[in-house]
């Protein structure tokens, strides 16, 4: 049952205008979708996300979305470029070549926040 199911990732807005221009304007993403309840994405990979509006947004602390890319070196240049600042962490056996990680037996990954203080993941990791 679950198993022949889509998912699709919910992503939290404290002000969903302020939100629909940084997914705009820093990551070139426009809603495929507006609802009274916020907007959806969809990429061309396949994948949909649900950005909404509400009091909690930021607050997890944690990683909520990874965009998995063919290359987080070029994504991360890209991505400076248009204003967006990346996250260190301090991580056991992680070694860091500017803005990007390097993860032993997993590939490399580089972590930001949006305009809502929520923690995205950029991973060259392949998931079919």
């Amino acid at each position: 049952m679950l198993n022949d199911s889509k998912v699709t990732a919910n992503v939290p807005a404290a002000d969903l205008d302020r939100a629909r221009s940084f997914y705009a304007d820093k990551l070139g993403l426009v809603p495929s979708e507006e609802n009274p309840g916020g907007l959806v994405y969809s990429t061309s990979g396949g994948t949909t996300f649900f950005l909404y509006e509400t009091e909690y947004a930021g607050r997890s602390g944690h990683t909520i979305a990874q965009f998995h890319v063919g290359s987080v070196v070029d994504e991360v240049r890209d991505l400076t470029a248009k204003g967006v600042t990346f996250e260190h962490y301090d991580m056991p056996g992680v070694s860091w070549d500017g803005d990007v990680a390097n993860m032993e037996g997993m590939g490399s990954a580089a972590w930001f926040k949006d305009s809502e203080g929520n923690i995205l993941c950029l991973d060259d990791a392949r998931v079919d």
